[in-house]
């Protein structure tokens, strides 16, 4: 009777993963071996990674990410990709998102920028950080919905506070003037404070003329590169050998 009492207040007090490992002892029957102190250590140890496992949990489906199974530790560094595993992982496991730095990814269509991004996104989600993906082409009919509704500011304060605003396909479609100076708004609010990861087949040093206004262009590269991690991809599309044998026999 008094075990129940129990198990009701933890889940009153929202410990619903400890109260699961209390069951779970209750039911182990060399439990009575352990200590006091061993077994309340155990039921403390279930609930801070309960917790945890939630925390993760929440923040991977609010990114919204491409490729939210994409891991590091499933990161692809062959030779012919131009890719260093020790520096990725260096990055993954260091400071960039708590210092606010931009890594700039690009390289031809199929070679893996999405989904490199996407594992740093996605690891940086583990390490209990913030994360949003967005496109780049879809982003002037984004920002256009929230000026007409009346949201635009609000959102501005969404993207300025997450930890990881990871933006695909950068340089992919022409930009408008009001979609101009709104990317401008999310990378000065972001500059030094928030990280950036940004995916693009432009090399870097043609995002000048694809961004247009050269004061805007100006402004915004130096934003960008004053804390950055640069890595290009090279070698054939990796959507092309991931293609069944059929279909690439009907298509030749």
């Amino acid at each position: 009777m008094m075990m129940n009492t129990t198990l009701n207040q933890l889940r009153s007090l929202r410990l619903e993963t400890m109260a699961q490992a209390l069951e779970q002892q209750l039911m182990q029957s060399g439990i009575s071996a352990m200590s006091f102190e061993e077994r309340l250590a155990l039921l403390v140890d279930r609930e801070v990674h309960g917790r945890q496992d939630r925390r993760c949990a929440r923040l991977l489906k609010s990114a919204k990410l491409k490729y939210p199974q994409a891991a590091i530790e499933d990161l692809d560094s062959r030779a012919t990709r131009g890719l260093e595993r020790s520096a990725v992982m260096s990055l993954a496991l260091g400071e960039w998102v708590k210092c606010g730095h931009a890594v700039l990814i690009t390289g031809a269509t199929g070679a893996g920028k999405s989904w490199l991004a996407c594992a740093l996104a996605q690891h940086a989600c583990r390490r209990g950080h913030s994360a949003l993906y967005q496109r780049v082409p879809r982003l002037g009919e984004e920002l256009r919905i929230r000026h007409a509704n009346g949201t635009f500011t609000r959102w501005l304060d969404t993207l300025k506070n997450t930890d990881v605003l990871l933006l695909d396909d950068w340089g992919m479609a022409a930009m408008d003037s009001q979609t101009r100076a709104d990317l401008l708004e999310i990378i000065d609010d972001r500059a030094s404070q928030r990280a950036t990861i940004i995916t693009s087949q432009l090399p870097i040093e043609h995002w000048h003329e694809w961004i247009g206004d050269p004061t805007m262009a100006d402004a915004m590269l130096d934003r960008l590169i004053q804390n950055h991690h640069r890595f290009t991809l090279t070698g054939e599309s990796l959507r092309k050998k991931n293609r069944p044998a059929k279909e690439e026999s009907t298509e030749s």
